[in-house]
């Protein structure tokens, strides 16, 4: 579920929340990101105003949208965001202030599955269980 402005919304106001969470839905979109959802948190936590998780196909995904996002805040936003979990890409948080973003490896969003935790009812589903894995 991608929460994209409505066309009858107003425009978000420049610098604030809304806006920011309309650049980091839009860059994750150019890039393809899988399964985006969005989390209001206004109002629910102090963290921030939104959450936004994604997928990458692969870590190889996951890192690029991840270092692409972080250099477009900085570059055109002057927002100097935290990033973690850059290294092994199988999970990266992005902090933008106002906005966090996770984005996961499809096995490794659904191991964590923060869409539940948060009360989001509309987690994709898990993949199926190959039968022939041993743990």
């Amino acid at each position: 579920m991608n929460q994209q402005p409505n066309a009858n919304d107003p425009a978000p106001e420049a610098g604030s929340p809304a806006e920011l969470h309309a650049i980091i839905t839009q860059s994750l979109d150019d890039d393809q990101a899988q399964e985006m959802i969005s989390i209001p948190l206004a109002g629910k936590s102090s963290i921030a105003d939104y959450m936004v998780i994604a997928s990458g196909r692969s870590s190889r995904q996951v890192a690029s949208m991840a270092q692409k996002l972080a250099e477009k805040l900085k570059r055109e936003h002057r927002i100097l965001a935290r990033v973690e979990g850059l290294p092994t890409a199988d999970w990266v948080l992005i902090d933008a202030g106002d906005v966090i973003v996770h984005l996961f490896r499809p096995e490794v969003r659904s191991f964590y599955n923060l869409e539940r935790m948060w009360g989001f009812s509309d987690a994709p589903p898990a993949p199926a269980a190959d039968a022939s894995a041993t743990f």
